[in-house]
């Protein structure tokens, strides 16, 4: 373990359980606390061990003293999975703390999540009814599963996402989830969010005039080129690199989930991963 990531754990620790702070809570105190559940999630993205038997085996060995109590791989699992909202919460607090959070350029974009390939996983899974099919354009297959909708900043920092199935339009899911989070928009004169021609339509625009916020997205071939649809390539493929980043280096095609919870659970262990990496580098940079 280098000593840039020692370094990004301990500062991920204190601001997590500083924001935390001390909430009261009914029963015995847990042994693992949840700073110390987020942090460890942390590390576990980020060091690549996709198997928690495996990372709890890890941890006493490469941290010695780093974590006083760790859980059993079963403990683990189910804390992780009940942690789905605190993580969202954790993603929130550390973006909001970086001065990018006030980018008034935003990108949108959607990317396959895959659950199961063989036909009886389809139909046995716990996903069924969630999970469904949808087409991969950037790999010109199908595919079983999710789609990860994703907005953030031209630098990368994931500001909000959402899971859904691939059958929903990317066009309904963007306004579902700024009617989700309205508070999104606020203090943001000027907004303009980058898109693809999934996003072409004038119910989405009519959407985003009536809350101040341009769309700039291409147009089709035998359309009048929009303002500014030139610069839109560089922009576009800033939003690609963070999906290789999630899926090349922090491995989310291969979070393992096997249920709507753990599912959820494992995608945001990868997205708060990338934004603490992205917030520790804006704060020590």
């Amino acid at each position: 373990m280098t000593t840039d990531i020692n370094t990004l754990l301990t500062a991920l620790y204190v601001k997590i359980d500083d924001w935390l702070g001390t909430s009261p809570r009914s029963g015995r105190p847990p042994k693992l606390t949840d700073a110390e559940l987020l942090t460890l999630a942390v590390a576990q993205v980020l060091l690549g061990v996709r198997s928690e038997a495996r990372w709890l085996r890890f941890v006493p060995r490469h941290l010695p003293g780093a974590f006083p109590y760790l859980p059993g791989q079963s403990g683990y699992n189910k804390r992780l999975r009940r942690a789905l909202p605190l993580l969202q919460r954790a993603i929130r607090v550390l973006a909001r703390d970086t001065d990018l959070w006030a980018e008034l350029v935003w990108v949108v974009d959607s990317t396959p999540v895959e659950c199961g390939r063989s036909r009886p996983t389809t139909q046995r899974s716990n996903l069924a009814g969630w999970a469904g099919y949808g087409y991969c354009r950037s790999h010109s297959r199908w595919f079983w599963g999710l789609r990860l909708h994703l907005i953030c900043t031209p630098a990368g920092l994931p500001l909000t996402w959402a899971l859904a199935t691939p059958k929903i339009d990317e066009r309904q899911v963007l306004m579902a989830i700024l009617d989700h989070d309205p508070d999104l928009l606020v203090d943001r004169p000027g907004l303009l969010i980058v898109a693809d021609k999934g996003y072409v339509s004038a119910e989405l625009d009519r959407y985003l005039q009536e809350r101040g916020v341009r769309l700039l997205r291409p147009s089709y071939r035998n359309r009048m080129p929009r303002p500014g649809e030139q610069f839109l390539k560089p922009i576009r493929q800033l939003i690609e690199s963070v999906n290789d980043t999630l899926k090349g280096q922090l491995d989310l095609e291969l979070h393992g989930g096997r249920s709507p919870e753990g599912v959820g659970a494992r995608i945001a262990q990868r997205i708060l991963a990338l934004t603490a990496a992205i917030w520790h580098n804006r704060a020590t940079g």
